[in-house]
C-alpha cells in the first residue's frame, strides 16, 4: 500500500487549508496510510478524523531551520512513498533529495511565486491556468498535473439557523442577501464590489438588499471604511474571519467572487455545494470552472459597472438565479466529487512512483 504524508504549515481555515482537511480525511477514510504534518492546536489539526495520525511541528516561517529538520526527521520515521506540501511555508521547509523515495509533490493552489516551488519533484495544481503559469517559469511539463478540488454537496441548513444568522447581523428577515467570501486582500477586488454594490437600489421586489462580506486580512480597516464614503455601510456587514463561512453562503440569495486573480475559486464550489448562484470576475481559475450563463454568471475583471449591472440582474430575477444554482450544483457532483478527485489523486501517486 502507498503511504503518504501531507505537509500544511497554515493555522487559519482558508481554502487551501479546507481541502488539505478534505483530502487528508478521504485518504484515510479510504484507509489509505497517510500522515499528516500541521501546527500543534491548528484549527486544521482539529478537523482531522480521529484516527489520523499526526505529527505537529511548528513551521513558524520559511527561515525556521528547526522545524525544517524537524520535518525531515519525521519523514526519515515514517518513510512515505509520497510527501505532499500545501502553500508555500510548507513547501519552503520540505527538502527532499531527488532520484529516489519518498517523492516531493508541491500543491499549488494558486498562482504563487515559483521560486519557492523549484525543489519539489512534481508539482499537482488546481486549475489549468496555474498550470500554465508554472509553464511560463520554466518548470518541465511531464512533471506538473492537474487535479481539481472538490467539496462535499451540504444539506441546507434548518430554517432556524438561518433567522439566527440574520439576527446576529442585523439584517431583516425579508433582505435579499448577497455573500462574499476570501481574504481582505487586494487581490480579492472587495474594493470593486463594493463601488458596485452602491450602484445596486437598495431594495428589489421591495425587499432591501444587504451585502455581507466574510473574511480578514490588511484590508479589513480601508475597506469598511470605502464603504462608508460609498455611503453604503448601513446595508454592509463585516463579520470577520469565520470558520463557519458556508453559514453565509448558505444565507446568501447570491454569492459573489469578484477577485482580480483566482486560482481555482474554492468560494465558487462552496457556493455550488449549497446550490447557490454564482456571480464571479473573469479571472483565471473561475474561467476554467464555470460555464457563464449555465452554472453561473461571469463579468470582466475590474469593471464594477458592469458587476453593478450583473448583481441588479441576478437579484431581480428569482428564477434565473435558480437556474444557474441548480446547474452548479450539478456541475459540482459531476465533476468536483470526492471520489473523482481522490481517486485522481491516488493515481497520480501510482503514476509518481512508477516513473521513479
Amino acid at each position: 500500500m502507498i503511504a503518504s504524508a501531507h505537509i500544511v504549515g497554515g493555522e487559519a481555515l482558508g481554502g487551501a487549508e479546507l481541502f488539505y482537511v478534505r483530502l487528508v480525511n478521504a485518504l484515510q477514510a479510504r484507509d489509505h496510510s497517510v500522515l499528516a504534518i500541521t501546527v500543534a492546536g491548528s484549527r486544521i489539526a482539529a478537523r482531522l478524523r480521529a484516527e489520523t495520525p499526526q505529527v505537529h511541528i511548528p513551521m513558524r516561517g520559511v527561515g525556521d531551520l528547526l522545524s525544517r529538520w524537524r520535518i525531515g526527521q519525521a519523514l526519515r520515521e515514517r518513510q512515505p512513498d509520497i510527501v505532499q506540501t500545501y502553500m508555500g511555508r510548507a513547501t519552503r521547509l520540505t527538502h527532499l533529495p531527488p532520484g529516489r523515495r519518498p517523492i516531493h509533490l508541491a500543491r499549488l493552489g494558486g498562482y504563487y511565486d515559483p521560486r519557492g516551488y523549484r525543489h519539489a519533484h512534481a508539482w499537482v495544481v488546481a486549475s489549468p491556468g496555474i498550470r500554465e503559469h508554472l509553464l511560463r517559469h520554466g518548470f518541465p511539463a511531464n512533471r506538473i498535473f492537474h487535479i481539481g478540488n472538490f467539496v462535499a454537496p451540504c444539506p441546507p441548513s434548518p430554517p432556524a439557523d438561518s433567522q439566527q444568522l440574520r439576527r446576529e447581523l442585523a439584517i431583516p428577515a425579508e433582505a435579499l442577501i448577497v455573500t462574499a467570501v476570501g481574504r481582505l486582500h487586494p487581490v480579492k477586488g472587495f474594493d470593486n464590489l463594493l463601488k458596485a454594490f452602491a450602484s445596486v437600489p437598495p431594495c428589489t421586489h421591495d425587499r432591501p438588499v444587504y451585502l455581507v462580506v466574510v473574511g480578514d486580512g490588511p484590508l479589513a480597516t480601508r475597506l469598511p471604511r470605502y464603504a462608508e464614503q460609498l455611503g453604503i455601510s448601513d446595508r454592509v456587514r463585516w463579520p470577520g474571519w469565520r470558520d463557519d463561512a458556508g453559514r453565509f453562503q448558505q444565507l446568501a440569495d447570491l454569492c459573489v467572487c469578484s477577485s482580480r486573480q483566482e486560482g481555482m475559486g474554492n468560494v465558487i464550489l462552496e457556493a455550488w455545494a449549497r446550490s447557490r448562484a454564482v456571480l464571479s470576475t473573469r479571472a483565471q481559475g473561475p474561467v476554467d470552472t464555470i460555464t457563464d450563463r449555465e452554472n453561473g454568471w461571469l463579468v470582466p475583471i475590474g469593471d464594477p459597472a458592469a458587476l453593478a449591472a450583473a448583481l441588479e440582474l441576478l437579484l431581480r430575477e428569482d428564477s434565473l438565479r435558480q437556474r444557474i444554482a441548480v446547474n452548479g450544483n450539478h456541475t459540482l457532483m459531476a465533476q468536483y466529487g470526492e471520489e473523482a478527485i481522490v481517486n485522481a489523486y491516488l493515481d497520480l501517486y501510482d503514476r509518481l512512483l512508477a516513473a521513479g
